[in-house]
């Protein structure tokens, strides 16, 4: 197909040299540079039909929608210095309320973000809060997980970029990018940085969540001192900074030149796939994948994922198209929830328990169009194909979620075991992983890997962001996250996609030796054999959704209360306290420190029970509880990690008061 390009002047390089058209209106051309056509849809003359030198004309009034950018007052836009042949207005704006960025970006409902320029003062927040040798004439990517909004918001930021002085934006067709993807574009361009246009695992949708962040040059999200600086400037903006240039067709892969500044539509997969064959043996894994006695679904959750299944695992490594579940990227993921875990999909739960229900499978709650937030908890995994050993679920691109055969792999172990089985069997670490690291919340699986393998170690607050001056000093390779978080050094975000081909690439390499016929090794085998060596960490986490925050936030100050009166040798229950503080972490590499990232009970045998208020939802406060407890006892390896938890999970509830300020019975969700 032809590039399309939306511009008042287009040049087109043909074989016979530079190709010129200037036009007074704003126009949509698509160009053949093959065989020196060009077509151009215009605002001018519907449905008219122009030839110029052997070149076929198309008019058409066809646009994106915008989401304007209107001023506060009565006063005029006034004019500001323009890059060449754009003019620029300066729109006069109020501080708007509520504009703290969380864990990762500002996230809000879809209706706040459409009103009057909310979305607006945070991106032009953002550009005051930037040295302008960061963005001045530069490059910026723009991408997004297709949720609704993203359209809209997209035209918004381009024409603020082009406002504030940005050279060129850089943005996946149809506005798709997933996270990990936008991180690798940044990398390999060499861009000054990019926009996610993203809520996450949040529900997407006109009634749900939609999100932005910005992530720096190396892809990895912006830090906290300049978060802080965004939050500031939306206290004081006065005015925005915005080009009066049309709305850009984002459907069509090509460049579009509105003067001196140009935007630039990719194919969303090709620099993304690029990097994965570079870091996998993509011949090993097919070897595996295209076999007739392996099968696998990849469920997309009709997130952002689904334009990444085929070209990755149907197209490279040579899957079944019927393996690809929920694979077209919708607004509102199909009116679901896209976070990998099992606790949404009550139907599917119904099947897998009835009496006569089958063997394998998972949850997604993104594949039902009747979702209900339920309180649910897995016992056994099975699914509705006995025939089907792995399933791996994704959310928004770069959450993870990794099943065998009636067996479900916590993040935590995920992790640990990706870490262990790095350098034999993923080409990337042939020599070695640098270092691991770990969110504070997230079990400790991953620190006896480490000492094992003599490898240096890092606790971190949960946030990703946390773990890029680690990588980009050259002290870690293989991290991860509780919440279903999983990554490497090769970008600087949580890696989805990622996270399956390196457990493709174990179980590939654990089995390549295996003769037709020969029992495969599983999910399951790889984890216990796992935990045979490392011992196994029971682990949990209990998620109170929406809750009122002030109830929240006085159990947290009543938690911080208690930990300051607490000492080593306190009895709780069975178990006797070691310390108990409010995590803080000073950065090894430029000395920042992020204070107040949860409040943590350690026990003498190692044991965990950790408060957290969360930094990810978009309405009232998530309480999150994480529960902890080393077993080296093989024999007791196969306890039902509830059941081996129990005791410290009454504990944890005890200890805070949880349902006395929450007033929550039961969590929304247990992982």
């Amino acid at each position: 197909m032809a590039p399309s390009l939306c511009c008042s002047r287009v040049e087109n390089v043909f074989s016979s040299g530079i190709f010129k058209l200037k036009k007074q209106q704003s126009c949509v051309a698509a160009a053949n540079a093959r065989n020196g056509s060009i077509a151009l849809l215009s605002s001018s003359s519907p449905s008219s039909r122009i030839s110029l030198s052997g070149a076929s004309f198309y008019h058409s009034t066809s646009r994106p929608r915008s989401l304007s950018v209107r001023a506060a007052s009565p006063s005029s836009p006034a004019a500001v210095a323009e890059p060449e042949g754009i003019k620029i207005n300066s729109v006069p704006t109020k501080p708007i309320e509520g504009q703290k960025t969380g864990t990762s970006g500002l996230r809000k409902k879809v209706k706040v973000f459409k009103e009057e320029n909310y979305l607006a003062n945070w991106i032009q927040a953002l550009f005051n809060s930037l040295p302008p040798e960061d963005y001045k004439n530069g490059l910026l990517v723009l991408g997004g997980d297709g949720r609704y909004f993203n359209i809209e918001a997209a035209q918004t930021i381009i024409k603020i970029a082009a406002g504030n002085g940005v050279g060129k934006i850089l943005v996946g067709k149809d506005g798709i990018l997933s996270t990990p993807a936008v991180s690798a574009v940044i990398r390999k361009r060499e861009a000054n940085g990019g926009f996610i246009m993203s809520a996450s695992h949040n529900p997407g949708g006109p009634d749900y969540d939609w999100g932005i962040k910005f992530n720096y040059s190396s892809g990895q999200p912006a830090p906290e001192s300049i978060t802080d600086k965004i939050y500031g400037n939306t206290l004081s903006i006065s005015d925005i900074k915005t080009a009066e240039i049309p709305d850009t067709d984002l459907s069509h892969v090509g460049i579009t030149k509105y003067g001196s500044f140009s935007v630039e539509v990719v194919d969303p997969v090709s620099d993304y796939l690029e990097l994965m064959e570079n870091v996998f043996d993509f011949q090993l894994i097919k070897s595996l994948v295209s076999s007739p006695e392996f099968r696998f679904t990849f469920d997309a959750m009709h997130a952002v994922t689904g334009a990444y299944a085929k070209p990755i695992f149907v197209d490279k490594l040579g899957a079944s198209m019927d393996s690809i579940m929920n694979g077209v990227p919708l607004e509102d993921f199909g009116h679901g929830h896209p976070d990998p875990n099992l606790t949404y999909a009550k139907e599917l739960v119904d099947i897998m328990y009835a009496e006569n229900g089958p063997d394998f499978g998972a949850a997604s709650d993104a594949g039902f169009t009747n979702w209900k937030m339920v309180s649910f908890r897995v016992d056994r995994v099975v699914c509705l194909d006995s025939m089907l050993p792995y399933i791996i679920l994704l959310g928004d691109g770069d959450r993870n979620m990794i099943l065998g055969k009636g067996f479900f792999v916590t993040p935590s172990d995920s992790v640990a075991i990706i870490a262990a089985n790095a350098q034999e069997a993923i080409p990337y670490f042939k020599s070695g992983p640098k270092g691991l690291a770990r969110s504070m919340p997230t079990s400790g699986a991953l620190d006896r890997v480490a000492d094992k393998l003599n490898l240096p170690f890092f606790e971190v607050p949960t946030g990703w962001k946390f773990f890029g001056n680690l990588m980009d000093a050259g002290k870690l390779s293989v991290c991860g996250e509780e919440s279903f978080g999983t990554g490497s050094d090769h970008i600087r975000e949580k890696d989805g996609i990622w996270a399956v081909l390196a457990w493709l690439s174990i179980i590939a390499h654990r089995n390549k030796d295996k003769k037709p016929g020969e029992k495969l090794t599983s999910v399951a085998d790889v984890v216990k054999e796992h935990w045979a060596t490392y011992g196994r960490n029971f682990f949990s986490r209990y998620d109170y959704e929406e809750c009122e925050s002030e109830g929240a936030n006085k159990m947290v100050e009543y938690l911080r209360d208690v930990i300051s009166k607490s000492k080593p040798g306190d009895q709780y229950g069975s178990y006797v306290l070691k310390f108990a503080d409010d995590f803080s972490y000073t950065d090894p590499v430029d000395g920042s420190v992020a204070s107040k990232q949860g409040v943590r009970f350690v026990f003498s045998d190692g044991s965990r029970i950790i408060f957290r208020l969360s930094g990810t939802g978009s309405a009232g406060a998530t309480v999150r509880v994480y529960i902890e407890q080393f077993e080296p006892d093989v024999s007791k390896h196969d306890v039902d990690a509830q059941t081996a938890l129990k005791p410290l999970i009454d504990l944890a509830l005890s200890v805070s008061k949880l349902k006395e300020f929450t007033g929550r019975e039961k969590p929304t969700v247990i992982t």
